[in-house]
């Protein structure tokens, strides 16, 4: 039997006049793959083909062919999924802890979108979405660690919207999954780490989380019945886990010995309980880890000199003394700084450090060696990167640990908008939200460790900058000092005095430039009104 000429598909017109049981079949012929068209059309004898039953088409309207066209009956594709990314969010994080979802897997997300809250070493952020979609799959739980430049969720882009090309998401490991199974199939109660009741911060949870602890049953000493570190590791010491892990000596009764009966098993010796607890690093202090590790590496210069601090005692208690008065009589002139109710002594030492910087800009500098190096064979490559900003850091102990933000420009900025800035500062690191700008770029760093205590310190270098200092106590101590000035005769009477402590990269920066920067830092210190003469 011969084939059908091949003819072009039938124009619409010709379909529109066509009768409606015609069209039906040439419908039916063309959505008919070639193995399973009637017979009669194609040249295979009837009885070879399966549909038997099928209606014969006596005759086509002009134009139209016997060859098929394949029908596509796969659902229409979705749009894209696009793993997104976990961002840098601070210089040398590797990993946050995902502190809350703000999304679930089918929810909706907006572009700037909020996804979830990370905690990591150095602050809080909440991250957004760049795209507008739906949230397909979310890679961590609560309390998981992200790790940087990791998927975080996928997101099936709204139409319209561009993807970008982005790396596959990885296979899970098989920890990551057996926690993941173990945390959906067995249901608990809801446990206390995780209750918004209970004041706590997101590091402290995470401890609790590592150490087994219900948050509930922990006494809070902390500020606004806030549960510290501390309290946990009190609470081991002397809580009811600890008393029922460890049975006490005045309530467990000595055995006595016996003799075994003949034929008798032998009786066990009692078993000790281990007085060691083995508890994870936090990200905080993994973080603090390796940064450390790698500081320790850097050869460190320190110098160390006594300060007398009478001068700036008294030129803080004047400066607190006219911002009550423009409180108090709404000067204009200080009318910026209105909610600044008294400052410290440390945006003193903080403008005195930029202004004595000027002349020594070494030590504001940051020394750039191949891959971060250290060895000998590095110092062909090396180079120092001058710096004109001066970000100066603040070391700050929060419930998380020390943090150290810093004042950006302190060059630019009068004293009192150091000590603005420095509220601010304060006042987020106590809420964990300090942001990233807030943490990076830091150039040297002063750390206030004395408040808490001592006097002679040994600040370690941090990588980016190439000299630290630390504040001491202050103290009252008996000291000679001129009775008539410019005079030689002395009198002895008490004086605030304060040890300083610096440590500088003594690869490049020699003892004498940091005796030098001291000595001028220190004029400033004891004659503070230098201050308002000298050019900001």
């Amino acid at each position: 039997m011969l084939r059908l000429r091949q003819l072009a598909p039938p124009p619409r017109r010709l379909l529109r006049h066509a009768g409606s049981a015609a069209a039906s079949s040439i419908r039916t012929l063309h959505s008919t793959p070639p193995a399973c068209r009637p017979a009669g059309l194609s040249g295979t004898p009837a009885s070879a083909s399966p549909w038997v039953g099928w209606p014969r088409v006596a005759s086509l309207p002009y134009g139209l062919s016997a060859q098929a066209r394949p029908l596509h009956t796969s659902p229409p594709s979705r749009a894209p999924l696009t793993p997104f990314m976990l961002a840098d969010i601070g210089e040398g994080v590797t990993e946050c802890e995902v502190i809350q979802w703000f999304v679930k897997e089918g929810d909706p997300v907006e572009e700037f979108g909020k996804i979830c809250e990370v905690q990591s070493d150095k602050a809080t952020v909440e991250i957004t979405s760049r795209f507008e979609g739906t949230i397909r799959k979310l890679y961590y739980q609560v309390g998981d660690m992200a790790q940087v430049g990791k998927p975080l969720v996928d997101i099936e882009v709204a139409s319209g919207g561009v993807a970008p090309v982005a790396a596959a998401a990885p296979e899970p490991s098989w920890t990551a999954a057996a926690s993941s199974a173990s945390a959906s199939s067995a249901p608990s109660a809801p446990s206390a780490t995780t209750n918004p009741d209970v004041l706590a911060t997101p590091g402290v949870r995470r401890l609790a989380r590592e150490m087994g602890i219900d948050l509930a049953l922990v006494t809070p000493t902390g500020r606004g019945q806030r549960i510290t570190k501390e309290d946990l590791h009190h609470y081991t010491g002397s809580g009811p886990s600890a008393a029922s892990a460890a049975p006490s000596a005045l309530s467990t009764p000595t055995p006595t010995p016996t003799t075994p009966m003949p034929g008798s098993a032998p009786v066990p010796e009692p078993t000790t309980v281990p007085d060691t607890t083995d508890v994870p690093l936090t990200a905080f202090q993994k973080a603090m880890f390796k940064s450390m590790t790698r500081s320790l590496q850097i050869p460190h210069f320190g110098y160390s000199d006594e300060i007398n601090i009478d001068a700036v005692l008294a030129f803080r208690a004047e400066i607190n003394r006219l911002l009550a008065s423009a409180r108090e009589n709404h000067d204009p002139a200080l009318a910026t700084y209105a909610d600044l109710k008294k400052i410290t002594v440390m945006p003193i030492f903080l403008k005195a450090m930029s202004l004595a910087l000027k002349p020594f800009p070494l030590l504001n500098a940051q020394l750039v060696t191949p891959a971060g190096g250290t060895g000998e064979a590095d110092a062909a490559g090396a180079s120092l990167r001058f710096r004109r900003a001066h970000h100066i850091g603040v070391a700050m102990d929060t419930p998380v640990g020390l943090i150290v933000p810093n004042v950006k420009h302190c060059e630019q900025k009068s004293l009192l908008e150091i000590a603005l800035e420095l509220e601010r500062l304060k006042r987020l690191a106590k809420q964990g939200a300090l942001s990233r700008s807030d943490l990076a770029d830091g150039t040297i760093t002063l750390s206030n460790i004395g408040a808490i205590g001592g006097t002679v310190l040994h600040p370690v270098l941090v990588e980016s900058t190439l000299c630290i200092g630390a504040l001491g106590q202050a103290q009252t101590l008996p000291r000679y000092h001129p009775i008539v000035p410019g005079k030689k005769e002395l009198e002895l009477r008490p004086t605030q005095v304060m040890q300083v402590s610096f440590n500088a990269d003594h690869r490049v920066v020699d003892g004498a430039t940091v005796a030098r920067f001291v000595q001028l830092w220190k004029r400033y210190l004891e004659h503070p009104s230098l201050l308002s003469v000298t050019t900001v």
